[in-house]
């Protein structure tokens, strides 16, 4: 482990990582610490026992590559005592492992907290489960969509009536991944008072559930249950989609200052003393009154039009964009968001990390590793020379 690599920034430099998970949450989580610099070291089951990982997408698709640049890669047969083994020796050295295994399974292995740390009591030990380390769910198997209808979220997404809709992003996963790294980020710091090493865990539905924020608090304080609310915003009104000559864009014009402004712009200053909108409560009560009349005049310009005379008159608007539209705009551009390597001779691009760190901040240095890559120079550093690295091969201990 002591072989140099690329660094993604000087963040996390020093720290090592062992990345045992798979899919989409654990890697998120192991990615956020490989962006910032940490020596991520992604783990797998030798190719002849791999059956391989339909549910992540193939190796050489955007999905995966996107998961795992900036990371190095080794294979280690954790079914075999001396794969186990070799396990904890690298742990040994490691400052973090990362896992989403059931809970049962990391045990059955020997391989779960408890065993690690006894070879490192240093050791950061993070667990993403789909709904907790125990519980009367923690054997479940646990998927994105099933966090998103179990976690309440389906029930406030789409149109009134439409019935249950999900996200359409894995957003239980991608939030179980950040928090988790978020929470090793926490131990590491905690770790430099203190000497000692913790087990960190997280799952898709503590994820989920923090994530419902207002909505979820509308319950938990208020015994209110939200209900789908479409594009409309559930309690600032008007804040909604909004038809244009051609398309549709997003307004928010709620708050008594700025509902002012974009009475004016829109010609409307008549609404400021109309008893059916001259209020928050007002307006809330005549909602679909109040967007009727907005999408009347919305209806007879431009977005481009709208967007512009909106935004200068302090009022938010925004176009409603496709994909290729989002990160073809302007903005998007300057905040430098896609990062290209080259490969091949041709640019591959990356979305990098969402936060800007003025003396240390985050590139991809490194596209994501082929299988067993670096295996053998990890190996080395371990002090195992070329003839033991040559038998590990042969018995597909790695």
């Amino acid at each position: 482990m002591t072989e140099p690599v690329p660094q993604a920034s000087t963040a996390l430099a020093g720290i090592t990582v062992l990345d045992l998970t798979r899919v989409r949450a654990g890697p998120t989580c192991a990615r956020q610490l490989a962006d910032w610099g940490a020596d991520v070291i992604k783990i797998e089951m030798p190719a002849a026992l791999d059956s391989g990982d339909p549910m992540g997408g193939p190796r050489n698709g955007p999905d995966f590559q996107n998961l795992h640049r900036n990371k190095r890669a080794m294979t280690i047969n954790l079914k075999a005592p001396e794969g186990v083994a070799l396990l904890k020796k690298l742990a040994a050295k490691a400052d973090v492992v990362v896992e989403n295994f059931r809970p049962d399974v990391k045990t059955r292995l020997g391989i779960d907290y408890e065993a690690l740390s006894a070879v490192n009591p240093r050791l950061i030990y993070a667990s993403i489960s789909g709904f907790g380390q125990d519980g009367p769910y923690a054997n479940r198997p646990g998927f994105d969509q099933i966090a998103q209808g179990l976690g309440g979220l389906m029930s406030i997404t789409g149109l009134p009536g439409q019935g249950p809709v999900r996200v359409g992003i894995p957003i239980a996963d991608l939030c179980a991944g950040i928090f988790a790294a978020q929470g090793v980020l926490v131990a590491l710091l905690e770790r430099e008072k203190s000497g000692r090493g913790q087990w960190v865990h997280s799952s898709l539905l503590q994820a989920q559930l923090f994530m419902l924020d207002f909505q979820g608090a509308r319950w938990v304080m208020n015994g209110e249950i939200p209900k789908q609310a479409g594009n409309n915003h559930p309690t600032g009104i008007p804040t909604g989609v909004f038809p244009t000559r051609d398309g549709h864009i997003n307004i928010a014009a709620t708050g008594k200052a700025i509902f002012e402004r974009f009475s004016r712009t829109l010609g409307r200053p008549d609404w400021l003393t109309d008893e059916r909108f001259s209020t928050a409560t007002a307006r809330s009560a005549n909602r679909d009154a109040m967007n009727a009349e907005i999408a009347e005049i919305t209806a007879t310009r431009t977005s481009t039009e709208w967007v512009d005379a909106l935004n200068e008159a302090g009022v938010p608007c925004g176009p409603i964009n496709n994909i290729a539209e989002a990160f073809e705009d302007e903005q998007t551009k300057h905040l430098g968001v896609v990062q290209t390597l080259e490969r091949d001779g041709k640019p591959v691009g990356y979305i990098g990390q969402p936060v800007v760190l003025s003396r240390t901040p985050s590139h991809v240095v490194s596209h994501p590793p082929a299988q067993s890559e670096h295996t053998d120079a990890i190996l080395a550093g371990l002090g195992y020379d070329a003839a033991a690295i040559a038998d590990l091969h042969a018995r597909q201990i790695v």
